[in-house]
């Protein structure tokens, strides 16, 4: 990846424990992310989550155009 460049991330499953985990790597390790897609389904969507300084709300995965990111993570907890 060249320097400076922030591509946009997906993280499907934002919510749960793993999610948060992979968000909170990302925030902590500084990755270059400049736009954030939080996804989930069902009473998840429009909740608010932490991600560094910022509180982007998850969006409908099941409406989710994923073009928009350049890369993704799926994650799932005990419950999948």
């Amino acid at each position: 990846m060249k320097p400076g460049r922030r591509i946009d991330v997906a993280v499907l499953g934002a919510v749960g424990v793993v999610g948060e985990i992979v968000l909170d790597m990302l925030a902590q390790r500084g990755f270059p992310v400049r736009r954030l897609y939080p996804l989930g389904t069902g009473d998840e969507v429009g909740e608010a989550i932490a991600f560094g300084k910022e509180t982007p709300v998850v969006l409908d995965a099941a409406a989710f155009d994923w073009r928009q990111a350049q890369l993704a993570f799926f994650v799932a907890d005990d419950r999948a």
